[in-house]
């Protein structure tokens, strides 16, 4: 609930605990075993907010953060707590605005981001390339923006890979070498992004993280909602989202300085699967994004079971704290206790490692950041509960959200001319000038092999046409041997007869 300037937290000792507005973009924690109220901590956090004017994104990995959209319900239970808060003058069962948004495109409108947006860096930090992978990646992107290849999603990249190792020949001398084994690393870790459904959430049109800082007629701040709940299954895309979301906010954002309200602010639920299996190189990029954005006016929470989920280069950055309820049965977790105790100031009323592990449900150890940044002693809190229904939200109110947030230009894919449709195109063209070279190749041979065989013919004429000539010759020699011989033979026969009259005469 927010009360002058600040946003009213609960009860401890029959005193109001706020934390400070201004001092909210500093980030904070919201932990806690299974079962002790976070979730009902995180929407009292994101009504507040809301009510203040600041816009909100919470995941929603259960389902029922989706009630934010419905006014709460009256119950006995409710009551009591509405007067034990003090708040009967002021409190009112409502809804708030709310946007709903979902990567999987089931239950809400799709987010979607491009594989040109994302950045070589970034993605290779989420796929775990290697050094040398992560330079080739590099090559690729280099490549893409010099022959103005658009890539937008994994079809894009993946088309881009494949060509430019069909024709690295082309490319080495300038861009550097890339080995077929390292395009096939970064082919083979694309596997896992797309099975788990990075094919939806790479593509157009992608988010403006511009809609996600609105506020509604009344000036309350946007609360959007990503349906998380398959999302999480999936650890790689959903590491990928919440890592481009936070990156994408820092680049784009102006410096801000110290605000009296956040711009922006983020719950991330479930946040040990942000880190677990992380790379080093990622958890860097996360702790440094973190450190960071606050100067943008955002502010980032994460909800996860221990704070011993969290690195703690993040930790350390994480000043407004809100700590329920903590179990140890085994060594394991009664040093996870006494970590969660150490980080709080400590309250010389009671010893904070066993008051963790009494607390009930909805209530929390509390510490917030005073109007001068100095953490405040930690204390007993009985967390505030929330105006709206605590619970999901059935489908047909969601359906009806959805159609009246003003955000359905999202919710049609647009499959515009890209890398693989370029690529594939001039793919088409060489297949079709190697076809036409091969066809002239074949003409040129077979005309080749015409005129040989017109040769060979020629000189088989030849060959039979001096065989002809020198036959006719042979039998025209023939014939003058035979009229030479048959000449002789007729003058031998006139002399002799000349002779013969002479000698009878």
């Amino acid at each position: 609930m927010y009360r002058d300037g600040k946003i009213y937290m609960g009860m401890a000792d029959g005193q109001q605990v706020y934390m400070e507005l201004n001092m909210s973009n500093r980030h904070g924690l919201i932990a806690g075993a299974s079962g002790t109220g976070k979730t009902i901590t995180m929407k009292a956090m994101a009504e507040s907010f809301s009510d203040a004017g600041v816009p909100v994104f919470l995941c929603d990995v259960k389902g029922d953060v989706s009630g934010l959209a419905a006014p709460g319900e009256q119950s006995e239970n409710m009551e009591q707590r509405i007067d034990a808060f003090g708040i009967r003058d002021s409190f009112r069962y409502q809804s708030y605005p709310v946007c709903f948004w979902d990567i999987y495109q089931e239950k809400g409108h799709p987010v979607r981001a491009t594989v040109s947006d994302m950045g070589p860096d970034l993605l290779s930090r989420i796929l775990g390339l290697t050094p040398v992978q992560e330079g080739v990646l590099n090559i690729m992107f280099r490549i893409a923006d010099d022959k103005g290849l658009i890539l937008i999603d994994l079809k894009d990249l993946r088309a881009l890979l494949n060509y430019v190792s069909e024709h690295k020949e082309e490319y080495i001398s300038t861009y550097g070498n890339m080995t077929a084994q390292s395009v096939g690393g970064i082919l083979r870790a694309l596997l896992p992004l797309e099975s788990q459904g990075g094919d939806l959430f790479f593509g157009e049109p992608d988010l403006d993280i511009f809609d996600w800082i609105r506020t509604d007629a009344s000036g309350r701040g946007m609360i959007n909602i990503l349906d998380s709940v398959r999302l999480v299954q999936n650890p790689a895309l959903y590491a990928s989202f919440l890592l481009w979301m936070m990156a994408e906010l820092f680049e784009r954002l102006p410096e801000a300085g110290d605000l009296d309200r956040p711009k922006l602010v983020f719950f991330f639920d479930e946040a040990h699967m942000l880190f677990a299996d992380a790379p080093k190189v990622l958890v860097q990029k996360i702790e440094q994004v973190v450190k960071l954005i606050r100067s943008k006016g955002v502010g980032i929470y994460f909800v996860t079971q221990s704070p011993g989920d969290i690195p703690d280069g993040v930790l350390a950055q994480l000043s407004n704290r809100v700590q329920h309820a903590l179990r140890a049965y085994t060594p394991a977790e009664q040093k996870a206790v006494r970590v969660a105790a150490q980080s709080f100031r400590a309250n010389p009323a009671f010893r904070t490692e066993d008051v963790i592990m009494e607390l009930g449900v909805g209530h929390a150890l509390t510490s917030f950041l005073d109007e001068n940044g100095v953490p405040s002693m930690v204390r007993q809190t009985a967390i505030i509960c929330p105006q709206s229904l605590m619970g999901a939200a059935d489908e047909s109110l969601r359906r009806s959200v959805m159609a009246g947030d003003g955000m359905q230009k999202y919710d049609q894919l647009v499959d515009r001319e890209s890398a693989y449709e370029m690529l594939n195109d001039q793919k088409e063209l060489e297949q079709q000038q190697k076809a036409l070279e091969e066809e002239r190749l074949k003409l040129e041979k077979e005309k080749e092999e015409f005129e040989k065989q017109k040769a060979k013919e020629l000189a088989a004429a030849q060959k039979l046409a001096a065989a002809e000539q020198k036959k006719k010759e042979r039998a025209q020699e023939r014939r003058k041997s035979q009229i030479e011989r048959s000449l002789i033979n007729t003058g031998s026969q006139i002399l002799k007869r000349g002779l013969l009259n002479t000698l009878f005469k």
